[in-house]
């Protein structure tokens, strides 16, 4: 049986070494691929799982039970829009406004789509779609990267996705079932977790001063924003910004 297990894992390895790289190749959808994206996404997992303790917190704290909780972490798979729709939870607001500021907190989801298009759509819409159920802000980082390496591993996101969610899911049960014994998950720095994780994964975006512009253009228009406009907009204010400043570079 180990043999059979290796030689297929031989010829898997085989098929994903195949794929041309670069942009105009076929993607790979293998077994490799998705054990790659899953083994370079687990660092930054286990982080996410720290930020996923501190909602489960939040969340009994809000009134939800154990499987509410757990329901939730594992169908919306949003931390953001998560901690938003928690924390109006006990409020007497409509549902409606709930899922329009929920919608607004993840619409930057819309961006990080788009700018997988060019990969993913040399993949069927099964495999496309399924892998975009996991995708969050550090897979889609970690995902891109790969793929502008030329690896041509279109499991990658499913991989690393995959590594978020079983962490995530796996930390609002613990935060959940200890909500009790942590009354302020501030105290402990669980509050700073996520941040340091984008600013690590924003590190790996930088490919020199040719590319300061966008940078730039999002913090001011997201600070602005922030500053003027209530709510998350500020958000994809930010991302909207740097799009259109990186399009309009290349178009140059």
């Amino acid at each position: 049986m180990s043999r059979e297990i290796a030689e297929t894992q031989s010829a898997t390895d085989e098929s994903d070494r195949s794929v041309p790289s670069g942009f105009e190749g076929d993607l790979s959808f293998s077994f490799a691929g998705i054990r790659a994206g899953f083994v370079t996404c687990l660092p930054i997992a286990f982080g996410v799982g720290a930020y996923g303790i501190a909602f489960g917190v939040l969340a009994r704290e809000a009134g939800l039970s154990l499987p509410t909780a757990i329901a939730m972490s594992a169908t919306v798979l949003a931390g953001a829009a998560q901690f938003v729709a928690v924390g109006v939870w006990d409020r007497s607001i409509p549902v409606g406004t709930v899922l329009v500021t929920t919608l607004i907190v993840n619409l930057r989801y819309l961006l990080l789509g788009a700018s997988l298009r060019k990969w993913f759509t040399r993949l069927s819409a099964r495999r496309a779609y399924g892998s975009l159920f996991f995708l969050t802000d550090e897979s889609w980082a970690l995902t891109v990267e790969d793929l502008r390496s030329g690896s041509g591993r279109g499991a990658f996101l499913l991989g690393s996705g995959l590594a978020i969610w079983v962490c995530w899911v796996t930390a609002t049960a613990v935060g959940a079932v200890a909500g009790g014994m942590i009354s302020n998950p501030d105290v402990y720095g669980l509050d700073f977790v996520l941040p340091s994780i984008f600013l690590a994964l924003s590190v790996g975006f930088w490919d020199g001063r040719e590319t300061l512009a966008p940078w730039m253009v999002a913090a001011i228009v997201a600070v602005t924003t922030s500053v003027f406009v209530p709510g998350q907009w500020y958000i994809l204010a930010g991302g909207l910004a740097a799009s259109l400043t990186e399009v309009r570079g290349g178009v140059r």
